[in-house]
């Protein structure tokens, strides 16, 4: 029982700690265009480069 009185402060840390990662996160635009870097993989274009004559 003496055990919670760590765990339950430990895990609210760590909720908190959490939370403030996701939040800078959202705040730093890291989930704004969450399909635009699949959508490049596809429109690639592979074709081979003409040659330049000198």
């Amino acid at each position: 029982m003496d055990i919670l009185y760590l765990l339950v402060p430990l895990s609210v840390m760590l909720v908190l700690l959490i939370g403030a990662v996701f939040w800078f996160a959202l705040r730093g635009g890291q989930f704004d265009d969450l399909e635009g870097p699949a959508l490049m993989i596809v429109a690639d274009d592979d074709s081979p480069k003409e040659k330049k004559s000198l």
